[in-house]
C-alpha cells in the first residue's frame, strides 16, 4: 500500500512538471513581423498589399504559434494559464479595430459605396467569442476569415479586377489612429490602476450644457484586483505586439500619403515606443510594487511607453489632418 501511494505521488509529481514545462513553452510570445514578410512577392507594388498580409501573418501566428490558440482550451495545462490567453485577447482585438477599419474605410471610396463582401465575412468571422471552443470554434472561424482575407488580397493584387480596392488616403488612415487613440488611452489607464490612484470625474469636461443619464461621483479610487495586474500587462503586451506588425504595414501602404504630410517620422516614433512594450521581460512574475517603491512596477513602466505611443498617434492624426 505503501509502495502504491509512492507511486503515484511520483507519477502526480512527473505529470506536474511536465505540464509546467509545457506551459512555459507555450508562453513563448512570438516575434513581431519582418519588413520581408510584407512584401509583395512578386515585386511589384500594391496598394494595401502590406496592411492586409500583416492583417493575415498576425492572425496566423496566433493561431500557428506554440500551443496553438490557447483562450478556449478547456485542458490543462493550458486551462491553468492566463498570460497567453491574455496575450491572445489583446491581439485578437486589435486584429478586430483593422478588420472593420478594413471593411468600413479603406476598401471603399465614399459613404455610399458597398462594403466589400470578402472583408464583410471576415469580419464577422473574427469577431466570435475568443473563447468558444465548441462548434463553431474560434480557431476555425479565425482560419476562414485568413482565407477571405487571402481572397481580398489576390483581388487587390489583380488588375484586372477593379471592383476590389484598397484607399491610401489621409482621411481613410485618421479613422484607424482615432479608434487607436481610444484603445491606448484605456490600456495606459488599465496599467496606471495597478498601484490605485484617486481619479476625478471629467466625463463633462469641456461643456457646460452636457449632462448624462445618471449622476456619478466627482472621484473615484481606481485599482486593478491584484489577481489582474499580469493579465492586464499580457493583453497589453498582446495588444501592442498586434498594433507594432501593422504600423510596420501602414508605413508601406501609405509612403506616399505620409511623405506629402511630412509625418513619416512621427509614424517612425510611434514604432519605436511599441518595440519598447515587446522587450523580454525577465522578472518571473509581473512585479507590482509602488510607484517609487523598493520593488519595480512593470504595469507603470508599461504604461510609459503606451502613453508616448498615444502621444505619438495624437501627432500623427493632428499632421494628417492638415492640409
Amino acid at each position: 500500500m505503501q509502495i502504491t501511494w509512492k507511486k503515484g505521488a511520483l507519477v502526480a509529481t512527473v505529470l506536474i512538471l511536465i505540464g509546467y514545462f509545457i506551459s512555459v513553452w507555450w508562453s513563448v510570445e512570438p516575434d513581431e513581423l519582418s519588413p520581408q514578410q510584407l512584401q509583395n512577392s512578386e515585386g511589384h507594388k500594391v496598394v494595401g498589399y502590406a496592411t492586409t498580409t500583416s492583417l493575415i501573418l498576425t492572425v496566423e501566428t496566433l493561431l500557428d504559434k506554440n500551443g496553438g490558440w490557447l483562450s478556449n482550451d478547456v485542458m490543462p495545462p493550458s486551462l491553468f494559464m492566463d498570460n497567453m490567453p491574455a496575450f491572445e485577447f489583446g491581439a485578437i482585438e486589435q486584429v478586430r479595430d483593422l478588420a472593420l477599419i478594413m471593411r468600413k474605410e479603406f476598401s471603399r471610396s465614399q459613404s455610399q459605396s458597398t462594403a466589400d463582401a470578402d472583408l464583410l465575412a471576415a469580419h464577422s468571422k473574427l469577431n466570435i467569442e475568443h473563447t468558444s471552443w465548441l462548434v463553431p470554434s474560434a480557431e476555425s472561424e479565425y482560419r476562414d476569415a485568413v482565407k477571405l482575407l487571402k481572397l481580398y488580397r489576390a483581388r487587390i493584387a489583380d488588375p484586372n479586377n477593379p471592383d476590389a480596392q484598397f484607399y491610401a488616403r489621409a482621411d481613410n488612415l485618421n479613422e484607424w489612429l482615432k479608434e487607436i487613440q481610444k484603445r491606448l488611452g484605456s490600456m495606459s489607464q488599465h496599467l496606471s490602476a495597478s498601484v490605485g490612484q484617486e481619479r476625478l470625474n471629467t466625463d463633462l469636461a469641456g461643456e457646460t450644457e452636457a449632462s448624462q443619464s445618471t449622476p456619478t461621483q466627482t472621484s473615484n479610487l481606481i485599482k486593478t484586483n491584484w489577481w489582474k495586474i499580469d493579465d492586464v500587462f499580457y493583453e497589453t503586451r498582446g495588444a501592442t505586439w498586434a498594433l507594432l506588425n501593422f504600423m510596420k504595414a501602414i508605413e508601406v501602404d501609405f509612403a506616399d500619403v505620409l511623405k506629402k504630410k511630412n509625418a513619416e517620422v512621427s509614424l517612425q516614433q510611434i514604432i519605436r515606443e511599441l518595440e519598447q512594450t515587446q522587450q523580454p521581460v525577465w522578472s518571473p512574475m509581473v512585479l507590482n510594487g509602488s510607484g517609487f517603491g523598493i520593488l519595480a512596477n512593470h504595469s507603470l513602466v508599461m504604461a510609459n511607453y503606451i502613453s508616448r505611443a498615444n502621444a505619438a498617434v495624437i501627432d500623427l492624426t493632428n499632421l494628417l489632418t492638415q492640409g
